[in-house]
Formats: structure tokens, sequence, C-alpha cells
């Protein structure tokens, strides 16, 4: 029997919630000691001079990825049973650099300014209030902008799906990007050092 588990119903719901909360709870907590609960730390990858966020999300990104390779090659992990979201391409385009607006001008994405809260920060706390504000300002227009957020529908599709070629062909050459990314990262670091505040 390979994973994941869930869809087979080897889990039953309580056990489901169960796991998720405990892998939440680690998830903010790594988030939270790597400096991820900090506006701060968080909006200096966009000055250039500190990308922690970058490297250590691609790094998750990647070790994930490479993850699921390993264990759908050894049997262990049936790719075909993993939830993927649906992809609307213009609505998910125009929603990511929504989101990434609010994140250069609140310092917080969902996820870290919940582990702001978490330490207890105030400027956290109202950007999570901003959050739910525009989560009920969108049920409310979504009559009116339905049609827009059901376009470009590509279904729940993968790059390997769309180049027709194996899991691994697309993994190791992103591996390799990343690897390249990182390097390049360390360079605009010494390069915009001059902007870390003293």
């Amino acid at each position: 029997m390979s994973a994941p588990f869930d869809p087979q119903g080897l889990l039953s719901e309580q056990a489901g919630y169960a796991v998720a909360v405990v892998l939440g709870l680690g998830f903010g907590f790594f988030l939270e000691r790597a400096g991820f609960g900090s506006a701060r730390k968080l909006t200096a990858q966009f000055y250039l001079y500190d990308m922690a966020v970058f490297k250590v999300m691609f790094t998750a990104i990647v070790t994930a990825m490479l993850g699921l390779a390993l264990l759908s090659a050894i049997g262990w992990l049936d790719l075909g049973e993993i939830f993927l979201v649906p992809t609307y391409l213009v609505p998910q385009l125009v929603g990511g650099l929504l989101l990434g607006v609010g994140f250069v001008a609140g310092g917080y994405c969902p996820g870290t300014s919940m582990v702001g809260i978490a330490t207890g920060r105030v400027d956290a706390a109202v950007y999570a209030l901003g959050i739910f504000a525009g989560l009920a300002a969108f049920a409310q227009a979504y009559p009116a902008i339905e049609g827009f957020a059901k376009s470009t529908a590509l279904g729940e599709v993968t790059f390997p799906d769309l180049l027709g070629v194996p899991f691994w062909v697309v993994a190791i050459p992103v591996a390799v990007m990343a690897y390249g990314a990182f390097k390049g990262a360390a360079v605009l670091e010494r390069r915009f050092s001059h902007l870390r505040p003293r």
C-alpha cells in the first residue's frame, strides 16, 4: 500500500485534523525560528539585502519536490492521489500579484502573519484583520466576478503533464536551477548590503 493514506480511508476525519494541526504547529514553529514572524525580515528580500525568505522557501519546495519524486520512484507514493488545486491561469496570476503587493505593503503573508500574532506582534494582528476584511469583501463581490474567477481554466495540471515527461525530468533541472538561484541570491545580498538597517 502506498501513500497518501487519507484517500484510502486509513485516517479518520478526526485523525486527519489532528495530523493537520500538528503539522501546522510544526511549520509555524520553524517559521518563527527562522525569523519569519518579523515584517522587517520578510520585506528585506524585496530590498535584496537579505534573501533568507527566498532561500528557505525555495529549499522547502525543492526538498518536497525531490522527496515526492523519490517516494514515487520507489513505489511508496502514488502521485495520482495527491490533491492539486485546479489552475485558473489569469485569475491566479492576478491573485498572486495582489498577494505580492500586500506582502510588500504590510510585511507579511497570511501564514507569517499568524506566526507574528503567536509571538505578540501587533502589526501582524492588524495585517490579519486586513486579510479577513479582504476575504469578506471578496465573498460579497464574488457573484459579480465569478465569470473572471473561473476563466482560463486548465484543470489539475503540472509541468510534467504540460511537457509530457516523467516527474523527475522536471524535478532534477529545478533542483539545479535552485542551486544557481542560491548563488545568485548571495551575490545580490553582497551587492545590496549597504541597504541593511544599521
